[in-house]
């Protein structure tokens, strides 16, 4: 057995669970949470609460993610979208209403704007690559032309400028930003402006690609923070989860998805 599949095993393990599926639905309804705030909303003890959250972050559910001394809990979309795409393509619709159901709440914004004025957006995804390969896929001109029909232009050092140039003989650049943190090959960090003359008084948006390796394959999180409102963070929510779609299938069976998944007709 893959260790892809036994990441799915725990996705099928974690959703049969009512209570787990309690806990999704009330970081779907407000994301990024604290264990106290989740074990108010659901009248759960903490230890109950903790061994469940540890379960479904295990099944790449949940993602935690540090903020000082407060760890906060996120929705990760991806390995619901994934069954989505393995199993509800192969069958028709009526007979698997209740997984379109879960899929397209995952799909949903990964943050309300009830929780905070300035939304994260966080999405984990595993691949079968080396952290080597999954660092030149992101930094590579060529290769992000490829699986992004962008080229990210730059050097790659801190303080250096990039850019998201389109790749369709037009030479636009519909992102630039500024390289914050590198460390080859784990975790890159930059300012991402898809509208740099609007100055913005808290800064621009900031993403961080973390990767992880687990033996042959490698744990890949976005983190897209800082954002200024909630037309961009429901252009990011389908955005990302395509552009490391084809990511992943580029570097597991080295050609993109036939379709680029950005162009693809949205399922009712």
């Amino acid at each position: 057995m893959t260790a892809q599949q036994d990441v799915l095993d725990l996705v099928f393990k974690a959703l049969a669970d009512p209570t787990r599926r309690l806990l999704l639905d009330r970081l779907r309804q407000r994301n990024g949470q604290t264990l106290t705030e989740l074990c108010r909303s659901l009248e759960m003890a903490r230890q109950s609460a903790t061994q469940h959250l540890d379960l479904l972050a295990q099944a790449n559910l949940v993602v935690v993610v540090r903020r000082g001394r407060e760890r906060l809990h996120y929705l990760n979309p991806a390995p619901i979208h994934e069954i989505g795409e393995r199993w509800i393509a192969a069958y028709d619709a009526p007979r698997l209403a209740a997984l379109s159901t879960i899929r397209d709440r995952a799909e949903e914004y990964a943050m309300s704007e009830t929780t905070t004025t300035i939304p994260t957006y966080v999405y984990v995804t595993y691949i079968k690559a080396t952290a080597e390969q999954v660092w030149k896929a992101l930094t590579d001109a060529d290769l992000t032309s490829q699986y992004w029909h962008h080229a990210n232009v730059s050097d790659w050092q801190v303080g250096s400028s990039w850019e998201h140039r389109r790749v369709d003989g037009s030479g636009a650049i519909d992102v630039v930003g500024t390289v914050l943190e590198v460390q080859a090959p784990t975790r890159l960090t930059v300012t991402f402006e898809d509208s740099p003359r609007e100055e913005r008084v808290d800064g621009p948006s900031v993403v961080t690609f973390l990767i992880e390796p687990y033996g042959d394959i490698v744990r890949l999180t976005v983190t897209h923070e800082n954002l200024p409102n909630e037309e961009m963070l429901n252009g990011i929510s389908s955005g990302w989860p395509a552009v490391l779609a084809n990511l992943k299938t580029l570097l597991e069976t080295g050609a993109v998805l036939p379709v680029a998944p950005w162009e693809a007709p949205e399922q009712s």
